[in-house]
């Protein structure tokens, strides 16, 4: 699942800084190479990289969310919850796969998704050998599932219509690699299964509610390598994000790890949002009826560790994009973390608590 774009305008002096997560000492290199020095050149390229706001800027956004933060009804909140799965498969149904580019900036972020590209130290996890498990539509002996005879498993969940999924088929080439892949939307499910790429010999798409609890996934606990969230938990209800993140966690093998990219608090996205469209505090929905929460790096770290997951990595992402056409300039602000599963046994957090945040 993933959303759309939107503009805020403005104008400021800034430097390129990268901001960690307060809890942790370690720097990763920076996101882009194309800093903003001298504010006269702002439209002298379309995106500028690492873009620090002012504080009279992120007071001036916070103003803006605080005045457009009036909830709608409960009646309409619950409508939209309810009605979830129509917007999703609405919106494909719309836009097929003409709404996404495929992401293949996920290497260079993300190099667990490739081997050739895995970073130094990653935890290598002992498969069982030959090649991966046909279709879970075949049937299947009570200890085995789709790709339950790979050697590196990776799960994305809300895949939309294989923006990643594609991009990693293509990319990785190992021979023992198994990519699950679901989505809430139906539709989206079929159009990634139509794809001329799709391999149900490396691949194994399926529909499946994230925030559903009673909901199983066709995967054994323990056996993920690596699981993938880009844009998704932001289309989450707050209340049910914290299940939804410890259940994913119980699927990871020790060692693997959990990857998002998504929404950050202030983020144009959210600036633009009028009147009327506040579900709750810093969660929205669009014209369309998907809904959007953008996060905080602290809100998502204790996402993590409350699901017993070690963080590796919680960073701020901040872009400015440029429309030199119309000379508008819009913030961007985006967080990706990086969380490990520990090598020793995890155990299973205590039933459901929780609080929480949010889509593709």
């Amino acid at each position: 699942m993933a959303a759309p774009h939107t503009v805020v305008v403005s104008t400021c002096d800034s430097t390129p800084i990268l901001t960690d997560s307060p809890s942790s000492d370690v720097k990763r290199p920076q996101f882009g190479t194309r800093f903003l020095r001298d504010p006269r050149q702002v439209f002298q390229h379309n995106a500028w990289d690492n873009v620090e706001w002012t504080e009279e800027q992120e007071a001036a956004a916070k103003t803006k969310v605080e005045e457009n933060s009036q909830p709608l009804p409960q009646e309409k909140q619950e409508d939209y919850d309810n009605r979830a799965n129509e917007y999703w498969n609405d919106f494909y149904t719309i836009h097929e796969n003409r709404f996404f580019k495929d992401r293949h900036w996920l290497f260079t972020e993300f190099p667990e998704l490739a081997p050739g590209l895995r970073p130094q130290g990653h935890p290598e996890v002992p498969g069982t050998g030959g090649g991966p498990q046909a279709s879970l539509d075949r049937g299947q002996s009570d200890d085995e599932f789709p790709g339950s005879r790979a050697t590196y498993r990776i799960l994305e969940v809300g895949c939309g219509v294989g923006n990643t999924v594609f991009p990693i088929l293509k990319t990785n080439n190992d021979p023992g690699l198994f990519v699950y892949c679901c989505d809430f939307s139906s539709t989206a499910v079929e159009l990634v299964k139509a794809n001329p790429e799709y391999d149900p010999a490396r691949c194994f798409a399926f529909v499946h509610d994230l925030s559903d609890g009673s909901a199983s996934y066709p995967i054994a606990e323990g056996t993920l390598n690596v699981v993938v969230l880009i844009f998704v938990l932001s289309a989450l209800h707050p209340d049910k994000m914290q299940a939804s993140i410890s259940r994913l966690a119980r699927l990871l093998k020790p060692g693997g790890v959990m990857l998002l990219r998504d929404y950050g608090r202030y983020d144009m996205a959210q600036l633009r949002f009028k009147k009327g469209r506040c579900l709750s505090e810093n969660f929205y929905v669009r014209g369309d009826g998907t809904r959007v929460y953008f996060f905080t790096q602290e809100e998502l770290h204790e996402l993590f560790t409350e699901a017993g997951l070690e963080k590796v990595q919680n960073l701020v992402d901040r872009r400015l994009q440029v429309n030199r056409g119309k000379q508008l300039t819009m913030y961007r602000v985006w967080i990706q973390c990086k969380y490990r599963r520990a090598q020793t046994q995890l155990h299973k957090p205590e039933e459901e608590t929780h609080t929480g945040d949010a889509e593709s």
